[in-house]
């Protein structure tokens, strides 16, 4: 087939990996950094409502938006990673801007002047113009770490590792093992000591933690520089997606022809990381790229002269991989907003419930009750592996039990039931609340409700085994069914979605407080969840759901897995990549 011809070029150099020399030092500054961030962000909503005197919407759809730019930005930063300056130099830029973004934050608490008044009675004063200014200064610093961090670090790891030998893939088995173990420990400690600190002892010392273990990340990230691999940008995954839709809209005229495995253009480079994928009809406009007409001009060595005018069979089906997970995208994004919905209107629970420790004097920090969602998930994965796969291996005679995709789904259909769970469980706290003695009056808030907090657990133990479903399979889906060298794009494309669903769930939220607030009796989201219709709120969030399951259904049978093709165009073996160079 025209197009194939001597690829015959030379190979790059072979890095000096030292993956077990430099583990300590990634995993220590994974270490520090998650909990250092992880310290901050899970107790920023009773801070912003509690030190800054935000009513709840305000803080929730500022936390929200905060947090989906942080998701967003990480597109931003794998690009200039990718393209410019290395995930090396990204992460090392990133990670000073969220030791600065921390200290900004610190000082909000430690300082009077740069934080409102404590209220008086139910008095309020609220941020002023200069103090709310250096409030968002701190959050630009962390949402410029976050989004060089969050796209680079896993991969920054795995590059340390040779992954065509037996004791790199060892290695990076070792890493991943260690890396979510990582996030799992600084999400405890988050939860539990820092929480604890920030809410009952002094949010200046609560804050200062966390900035510190920033600031050891750091040390500990620079102090392993000399035995890193810092791999080398190469192009942008983005511009490989680019020109295959610039040149299928430059020859949306043409026909494709009868038989592509003479007459369209397929050339795949020595270098490539990427496996060989076959021809197929899925999205076949985009096919139209690698047909070759006489304008077109080819290199010696077989490749595309003009790759904005000519791509390659083995390019466009790249793309498709990256263009087909956009609806399963979709209904991730629906998603995760129950999620969001859910973690952040516990902590407002939590906050008017019974959160004593066997009705002694410790009382249960709001946002420490986001660990139980925590544990549930730690607990389920092992008997998930362990107990309920080898079970379902008999069933479906698969490796993995069920589809990644069915994995999905079951976590999206146990999101229902998530939603429906808290729906009840608020109405009885605030039946109780209505009908019982209470424990006082939340500042801020209202009357607490005799109900335990510890009926909260619930709802927290069945969104952690929703998420051991589907964020762990979406996560799979994603690594998956992305080419090689597009796995840090498929990190920035998880987050981006955790960004749409941040915005999405404000955007649900501002519209159901304006729909719902006049009156006392048909505010659902009012400040005193005594007085609000919570649960009506769960209910719709529940029926948000529903319906996203059945578009996921529809969309999860309409998809093909990567490589799954039509037919094959045969390809000379000495072409195709054996080894992976660079995994990402």
């Amino acid at each position: 087939m025209e197009g194939m011809g001597n690829y015959g070029e030379e190979k790059a150099e072979e890095p000096n990996y030292r993956g077990v020399k430099a583990m300590p030092f990634i995993i220590g500054n994974e270490t520090f950094e998650k909990i250092g961030t992880l310290g901050a962000s899970t107790n920023l909503l009773v801070y912003l409502t509690t030190i800054f005197n935000m009513k709840s919407i305000t803080a929730t759809n500022l936390i929200n938006v905060f947090n989906g730019t942080c998701n967003f930005g990480t597109l931003v930063g794998a690009f200039l990673s990718d393209t410019y300056f290395g995930r090396y130099k990204v992460l090392g830029a990133a990670s000073i801007s969220s030791f600065l973004g921390m200290l900004v934050l610190t000082l909000t608490a430690a300082v009077k002047t740069l934080h409102p008044p404590h209220c008086v009675d139910a008095l309020c004063v609220g941020p002023t113009p200069w103090q709310m200014a250096f409030l968002l200064m701190g959050f630009t610093f962390l949402i410029i770490g976050a989004s060089g961090i969050r796209p680079c670090n896993l991969a920054f790891g795995v590059d340390q590792f040779n992954p065509n030998t037996e004791s790199g893939q060892k290695g990076i088995t070792s890493f991943f093992n260690w890396y979510y173990f990582t996030f799992t420990f600084a999400m405890m400690v988050s939860l539990t000591i820092i929480v604890y600190v920030q809410a009952s002892i002094n949010w200046a010392i609560g804050l200062a933690i966390p900035t510190f273990f920033i600031f050891a990340s750091c040390l500990v990230f620079f102090m392993g520089t000399r035995i890193y691999v810092k791999v080398q940008p190469d192009n942008s995954p983005l511009t490989n997606i680019i020109q295959v839709l610039v040149a299928t809209i430059k020859k949306r005229k043409l026909t494709i022809p009868e038989d592509p495995t003479v007459s369209l253009f397929n050339h795949v480079s020595a270098k490539s990381i990427n496996s060989k994928l076959s021809y197929s009809n899925q999205l076949k406009f985009l096919n139209k790229a690698a047909i070759i007409t006489p304008i077109d001009n080819i290199n010696p060595n077989g490749s595309s002269g003009s790759r904005w005018t000519l791509c390659s069979i083995q390019q466009i089906e790249e793309v498709k991989c990256v263009i087909k997970t956009i609806p399963i995208w979709f209904a991730c994004i629906i998603y995760d907003v129950s999620l969001m919905i859910i973690r952040n209107y516990t902590v407002f629970q939590a906050l008017q419930t019974d959160r004593r420790l066997k009705h002694n004097s410790f009382h249960i920090p709001a946002a420490s009750y986001t660990v139980f969602q925590m544990l549930a998930l730690t607990i389920w994965i092992p008997i998930y592996d362990r107990l309920i796969v080898p079970c379902l291996r008999k069933i479906t005679n698969k490796r993995q039990g069920i589809s990644i995709l069915q994995r999905i789904g079951v976590g999206i259909g146990i999101a229902i039931f998530m939603m429906l769970v808290a729906a009840v469980i608020e109405t009885k706290r605030r039946d109780v609340a209505q009908s019982k003695p209470t424990l006082g009056i939340e500042r801020g808030k209202g009357v607490i409700s005799s109900m335990s907090g510890y009926w909260l657990v619930i709802q927290m133990v069945v969104s952690g085994i929703s998420e051991g479903f589907a964020v762990i399979g979406i996560i799979e889906f994603f690594y998956e069914q992305f080419p090689e060298n597009m796995k840090s794009f498929a990190g920035s494309f998880f987050c981006c979605g955790f960004a749409m669903s941040s915005y999405l769930s404000s955007i649900l939220i501002s519209v159901v407080q304006r729909m719902t607030h006049e009156g006392v009796s048909r505010n659902w989201l009012a400040q005193d969840l005594n007085k609000a219709k919570l649960d009506y709120f769960y209910y719709l969030c529940m029926g948000l759901e529903v319906l996203n399951l059945i578009y996921f259904l529809m969309v999860a049978k309409w998809y093909k897995y990567k490589g799954s093709g039509d037919e094959t165009i045969d390809v000379p073996s000495e072409d195709m990549p054996t080894t992976h160079k660079n995994i990402v």
